[in-house]
Formats: structure tokens, sequence, C-alpha cells
């Protein structure tokens, strides 16, 4: 709440811009999905509650429900929000067509969102293990991953690959075999070694060998 003063002795309440309270609303509900994550990632959906979700928020449950209707909403929220930005990655330019610059680009960010996502990527795989889990965001997850598939897809079929979609699913694979190691291990995982091994890898295609 903004405060000016009128004299020494009285001050009033300025009301907010449509702006500000925007604002103040986005940074609230960030509080509330940066606490989900959290917990969902260290103790699990169904471990995690609403009240839990609010206490490591810092912030009152009633406020949570301002935000969002229930524990579901949250995890579709931060699901679908994180997996819109990772297609973004995929195709930057919103044309459904990659080019070779542009895939080399999803390598080298999926590289690089990899060391800030930890989190987010322990949910992910936990969620893949639960049926029960799975359920809330599967549909909405395979609407958004189609897209993906078929972009990746038709930029193996332009090189003259014999099974584009198996290639797509085959580098989605060691992608996620790598995101998975790194979530466990992320020490002494060799992160740039790793990245250049993908992208020596798929040189013949990018490089038109």
């Amino acid at each position: 709440m903004t405060y000016r003063s009128v004299n020494k002795n009285k001050l009033y309440m300025a009301p907010r811009t449509k702006e500000s309270f925007e604002k103040i609303r986005a940074e609230k509900k960030a509080q509330i999905l940066a606490a989900a994550l959290e917990l969902f990632a260290s103790e699990g959906y169904h471990m995690a509650s609403v009240a839990k979700i609010a206490n490591t928020a810092k912030i009152s449950k009633g406020l949570v429900y301002n935000y969002f209707q229930s524990k579901e909403e949250i995890l579709k929220t931060l699901v679908f929000s994180t997996m819109e930005e990772l297609l973004d990655m995929v195709d930057p330019d919103k044309d459904g067509i990659m080019t070779d610059a542009e895939f080399v680009y999803m390598i080298e960010m999926n590289f690089k969102w990899l060391e800030t996502n930890a989190d987010f990527l322990k949910l992910y795989f936990a969620m893949m293990l639960q049926p029960s889990v799975l359920r809330v965001v599967e549909a909405k997850l395979m609407e958004l991953a189609i897209p993906v598939f078929t972009t990746i897809s038709n930029y193996f079929k332009s090189k003259g690959c014999e099974n584009p979609m198996i290639e797509a699913r085959y580098l989605n694979s060691l992608l996620d075999g790598i995101n998975l190691n790194y979530v466990v291990d992320p020490t002494s995982m060799p992160l740039e070694a790793m990245k250049q091994k993908v992208l020596q890898q798929y040189a013949p295609f990018y490089k038109g060998e």
C-alpha cells in the first residue's frame, strides 16, 4: 500500500493503480508456485498440502485460494507454464519449422535450462512414475508434446532420416536420460562434455555432412 504525507500528523493511502495491483498479484502467485514446486519436489505431490504450501510461501491458506482453486490447479500451472517455456526452445520463432541453427539452439538451451530447474525435473520424473498424479496433467501434456515431436521429426525428415519420428523420440529419451542423471548427481555430472557429445552425435544432420 502506498502512503503519502499530508502533514506531520496525517497520512492517507493513495489508491493502487491497475499496474501496481497486477504486479502484486503476479508476485504473490509466483511466491505460491515457488513454494509449491519446492514441496512437490522434496515431499511429493500427495504429501504437500495447501496448508504446507501456504506456510512455505509465508502467506495464509486463504490467500492461496484467492489465486488457485485447488492444489491440482497449482500443479497444472507449474507443469504447463514450464512446458510452454520448453516449447520456446524447440520453435522460438513459432513458425513450426526447425532450422539447423534452431536445432543447435534447442540442444544448448536444454543444458542451460537444466542447471537452474532441478526442482521441476524432480517433480516431472516423479510425476511420470505416479499414475494418479500423471492423470491430472496427462491430456494437456500430450497436447503440448505432439507439436514438439512433429517439429523435430519434420526436421529429421528434411535431412533424409529414414525414421524421423523414431529419431525424435530417441533424442528426447537421450536428453531425458541426461536430465535425470543430473538431478540424481548434479555435482559430478559433466554437463558441458555431455552437451558437446550430443552436438557431435547430431553434427551430420545440422552440418549437412
